[in-house]
């Protein structure tokens, strides 16, 4: 009987900086799935490429790594992660990315529709709703097979500053942030807990303060922007890169991992046509569910204060996108 090996899964990471060299970087720790590096400045991904080989022998992994410019090393991958783009500098908000970055989205979107029309897509570049928005349309992608990556993301922030509040692993925390990825995204306390143990009951207990919950809440919406601060120059790359790739996992390995994704919305949470961050089940097939969930009064306003803001941004890339 003749053996037949079995295709190992394929990435295309688009952008070679600082995010995507490390989700390359992950990808080959992991034994993932083979990678393709594309950047503009195709010495840059190549080099990375070139040196994560070498490290690949040191790690036992054979996964394959290529990088360059050319978009058609896409072909036959399986998972696109998009990157590529300016990154914050002090003093921006995502918002004042959109212009820069919403050309480079349009290129990307070509080369994706030219060359990896059946790729599951992540989005990664900022403004985050806005422009995974502009890629599902100019890559006339469905809405099984694009989410932006920003909850995950966000959700892990919050998780770890309750887990150094709390002094507990940070293994025993779990965290849920939706709506938009900006300064009023929606940590929801409610549906957070430690050790199984909600924040809201917790504070009941004594376990926590509220005032330091609303803190904590408070620096999850500012995380990206404190990061930027510190660095002086660019904007956070691990966490990212790390948040990415679980969702490329649980696409590639048909985990089902329930994730916050922005997710085009089809009349989920009363709202239609824009990508917001709600709880999302990935498979083999891409987006399998969107999870609604029981929002009180309070949670409501708050998600449709952040919706209202991605309405703007989205609003503003259709003004400056050719009509559909």
């Amino acid at each position: 009987m003749e053996f037949e090996a079995k295709r190992r899964k394929k990435i295309a990471l688009i952008g070679g900086g600082q995010i995507g060299g490390t989700i390359a970087l992950l990808a080959m720790q992991r034994r993932l799935a083979n990678v393709v590096l594309l950047d503009v400045a195709g010495g840059v991904a190549s080099g990375k490429a070139l040196d994560l080989s070498h490290m690949a022998g040191l790690a036992q992994s054979d996964v394959e790594l290529v990088g360059g410019d050319d978009a058609k090393a896409m072909a036959g991958v399986d998972v696109c992660i998009v990157t590529a783009g300016f990154p914050r500098q002090p003093g921006m908000s995502r918002e004042d990315l959109l212009e820069e970055n919403l050309e480079v989205i349009a290129r990307v979107a070509d080369n994706i529709k030219c060359h990896a029309p059946n790729a599951f897509v992540i989005c990664v570049t900022n403004p985050l709703d806005a422009m995974v928005y502009a890629l599902h349309r100019l890559a006339d992608l469905p809405r099984e097979r694009i989410v932006g990556m920003a909850g995950v993301l966000d959700s892990a922030r919050f998780r770890a500053f309750l887990a150094q509040e709390l002094n507990v692993s940070r293994r025993d925390v779990t965290a849920l942030v939706l709506g938009g990825h900006g300064d009023d995204m929606v940590p929801l306390p409610r549906f957070s807990a430690a050790g199984g143990i909600p924040l809201p009951q917790l504070v009941e207990m004594g376990l926590l303060e509220q005032e330091r919950l609303d803190a904590l809440t408070e620096r999850t919406r500012k995380g990206g922007g404190e990061i930027v601060r510190l660095l002086g120059k660019g904007s956070a790359f691990y966490a990212p890169a790390q948040a990415a790739l679980e969702m490329a996992e649980s696409v590639l390995l048909d985990q089902r991992r329930l994730l916050p994704c922005a997710t085009l919305l089809n009349g989920e949470y009363g709202v239609d046509g824009l990508f917001v961050g709600v709880p999302t089940i990935l498979d083999a097939t891409g987006v399998r569910r969107v999870i609604e969930l029981p929002l009180n009064e309070r949670e409501h306003a708050a998600f449709a204060r952040s919706v209202k803001s991605v309405r703007r941004t989205t609003r503003e890339v259709e003004r400056l996108l050719p009509p559909a």
